[in-house]
């Protein structure tokens, strides 16, 4: 995360600044510092707490060697940058690295019960113990959040003052330590005591996580943003009201990940040094202005001719969203995965590929009609994949899908050109459902009023989430989309213990709309066991069959039923039917959809409906 102390260097002809001498604090793969410890995230490093900083002077402070650039014209125009940077690489070879702050700032110490910024403890430099006591401080267990995305310290001594009758004004002015210890008797908030040596009455930690909790205190959000390090004078005040969270919950931070496969023409690579010019390249009408275009910046060695930048604009242009009357974001993206499920179903043969390539899709060698019967078609071999996952806001308090954008809180102060993104590169499959036999199972009365009962729960947690103002998005929740949705991990699951790849390494990628029936599952992980071919050997279509056939069977049964299967709603908010960690759930890392919108009765039916399932045959089949 944080650099290692640099190397000294000796002055000569070199003008260049050394490398700021930064202890450093443990370190993280690459893929975590996306997904899971990106910008806003806290850290637990040993005994200490950490948040990850904001990325206004990563641009000087991120190497290009240990952070390169890389590139995917289709997601960075998604996402209004014009390219992606690896985070710096973080081993002991490593110059620099990701920086953090220290926070909460709020410690207690163990031995003498105090409960007081770090900085008053007087630490030795470098370490983080009491100067009195000489034992390990403790970082606050708690810290308040809102969910526009503001984090700060807990109010432990307005809390500890809130039973004085000018409890607001006393605990602005007291000038007494705060102590902290637990009383043994249990693990709950009520052991957990804090007491002023004002003489307050001592207080329990219980109650502090209600809703309302610092609403009852007077307590408004301060909109403070520790990870850009504002001051206390930069703070705008938010009209949100603040809530209690562990400082190690989830919901501290979600990140807002994006992500776009490499397809044909951008998968070679060989337009990767155009990517500062797109903008000017789109306004230009013709070849003849495209070509004086490429002499004047490249000087006569563009990597590209004329004629192949036309074809890359004119794919470029047909991927904007037509049709609409107000273009929005969901409207670009939907348009980015109807392109790339044109590419799926289309393939790419040898005589279109290069050495550079890196979207290999095929047609199985296989006989495809032994799907016919599952109601399965239109399988493909992706044999090489590139899929760039862009971090490009996080969340506080809700779900990544369960918000607006309003809520997304951006990772810099300043608009910068550029996004922290990871690139996977493996292999997957692709499959379709057959369209005629979807479309009759889809408007059958069961399944319209089950899903109807998933999207309405849905649909009432983006509205609480949307707040007063925010526009409130609309549920994806359709019956194709839950039933590929729930498909796709039951698959997965199979495909764990056929393949040997372990759940989390596989993750699913949706295909659902109307003119859109597709799941690709591939390979997540950015090592080695991302490409051996043993996930593309199990889409043979003989294989996938039996593999479909397994993996139905296998959720036709859970160890929670009766319970699961018989559940009038699970998942937060009820946005799951029939779904649970004992049968289709998946690593977060491998849902697209944070394991909402599931229902495994809508592949195999239910005791009292068989015929609800899909694939209701196969259950059937003895």
């Amino acid at each position: 995360m944080t650099p290692p102390p640099a190397r000294r260097r000796r002055a000569g002809a070199s003008d260049a600044a050394p490398a700021r001498n930064l202890p450093r604090r443990g370190t993280v793969r690459r893929a975590q510092a996306i997904t899971t410890y990106g910008v806003g995230s806290l850290v637990a490093v040993d005994q200490e707490s950490f948040i990850v900083s904001g990325l206004d002077r990563a641009d000087e402070q991120w190497s290009a060697d240990e952070a390169p650039v890389i590139h995917e014209r289709r997601l960075a125009r998604l996402l209004g940058v014009r390219y992606f940077r690896l985070p710096p690489a973080s081993d002991d070879t490593s110059r620099d690295g990701v920086r953090v702050r220290r926070f909460p700032l709020m410690h207690s110490c163990p031995e003498c019960g105090d409960l007081r910024r770090h900085r008053d403890f007087n630490p030795p430099p470098g370490r983080s113990v009491c100067g009195t006591c000489e034992v390990d401080l403790v970082p606050s267990r708690f810290v308040i959040a809102c969910e526009g995305g503001h984090l700060d310290e807990f109010p432990y001594r307005q809390w500890v003052h809130r039973s004085t009758e000018r409890g607001a004004t006393i605990a602005g002015q007291c000038g007494g330590i705060l102590k902290l210890r637990t009383s043994g008797r249990s693990s709950s908030l009520r052991s957990i005591l804090v007491s002023c040596t004002c003489g307050v009455p001592e207080v329990s930690m219980e109650g502090s996580f209600r809703r309302n909790a610092l609403k009852d205190l007077g307590l408004r959000c301060l909109g403070a943003r520790p990870w850009l390090g504002t001051s206390f004078s930069d703070l705008k005040p938010c009209p949100l009201t603040p809530r209690t969270l562990q400082r190690g919950s989830s919901a501290v931070w979600q990140p807002v990940l994006k992500s776009a496969l490499s397809i044909p023409p951008w998968s070679d690579g060989r337009a990767d040094p155009l990517a500062e010019h797109w903008d000017v390249l789109r306004s230009l009408e013709s070849r003849v202005e495209v070509e004086a275009a490429l002499k004047v910046v490249f000087k006569g060695a563009s990597p590209l001719s004329a004629e192949e930048v036309m074809t890359l604009l004119a794919a470029e242009r047909e991927e904007d969203a037509q049709g609409e009357a107000e273009v929005t974001f969901d409207h670009r993206y939907r348009a980015l995965r109807e392109k790339e499920y044109e590419r799926l179903r289309a393939g790419n043969d040898e005589r279109e590929r290069s050495h550079e390539e890196q979207f290999v899709c095929e047609t199985p060698i296989g006989d495809p009609t032994v799907l016919r019967p599952l109601g399965v078609t239109g399988p493909m071999l992706v044999k090489k994949l590139r899929e760039v996952r862009a971090l490009a806001a996080f969340t506080r308090l809700a779900e990544p899908d369960t918000t607006t954008g309003s809520n997304e809180v951006p990772l810099s102060d300043t608009t910068l050109p550029w996004l922290p993104a990871m690139q996977v590169h493996g292999e997957g499959v692709f499959l379709r459902l057959d369209e005629e036999r979807l479309g009759a199972w889809e408007k059958t009365d069961a399944v319209t009023h089950r899903v109807e009962r998933m999207r309405a729960a849905h649909q009432k947690l983006l509205e609480q989430r949307a707040g007063d103002t925010a526009p409130i998005p609309l549920s994806p929740a359709t019956p194709r989309m839950v039933l590929l949705h729930t498909l796709a991990h039951v698959l997965v699951d199979e495909w764990s213990l056929e393949a040997g790849y372990p759940a989390a390494a596989l993750r699913e990628r949706l295909y659902a709309a109307d003119d859109m029936a597709g799941v690709l599952v591939h390979t997540a992980t950015s090592d080695s066991a991302g490409s051996l071919g043993g996930l593309v050997a199990q889409g043979e279509p003989e294989r996938l069959a039996r593999t479909i056939r397994s993996a139905v069977r296998r959720a036709e049964w859970c160890s929670s039923d009766p319970l699961c299967v018989e559940s009038e709603a699970s998942g937060t908010g009820g946005t799951n039917l029939a779904a649970c960690h004992a049968c289709v759930m998946l690593p977060e890392t491998s849902c697209e959809h944070n394991n909402v919108l599931l229902d495994r009765a809508l592949l195999v039916g239910t005791p009292e409906d068989p015929g609800l399932g899909f694939f209701s045959e196969v259950v059937e089949e003895r």
